[in-house]
């Protein structure tokens, strides 16, 4: 990248920091448009989290992935303590690529 391209990226990040507190107290957003926010945020989050569960690479990651982050989903849904969810996840995965791992045999 050249300077200038870092310079616009640094300004454009910046300006869309700055505008956020700017713009608080002048903007009125409808509450419709406020639960329409909250929702999109939870469906791009859910996006995410299920495109890291199923694909590593563009190719289907395995079931043992999606084991894991479905014993963690449900962990975290019931309010698990945060280190029980993770080590409980990574046991369950890392038990199904052992179980179901045909290499090993």
């Amino acid at each position: 990248m050249t300077l200038g391209v870092v310079v616009a990226l640094a300004a454009g990040t910046y300006a869309l920091r700055v505008a956020g507190p700017l713009l608080r107290g002048r903007l009125r957003v409808p509450e419709r448009g406020r639960r329409l926010l909250a929702t999109a945020a939870l469906v791009l989050l859910g996006a995410f989290v299920t495109t890291s569960a199923l694909y590593e690479s563009g190719a289907f990651a395995g079931m043992a992935r999606v084991g894991g982050v479905v014993v963690g989903g449900v962990l975290a849904w019931r309010r698990a303590p945060f280190v029980v969810v993770v080590l409980v996840a990574a046991g369950v995965a890392a038990g199904m690529r052992v179980l179901f791992d045909t290499s090993f045999m």
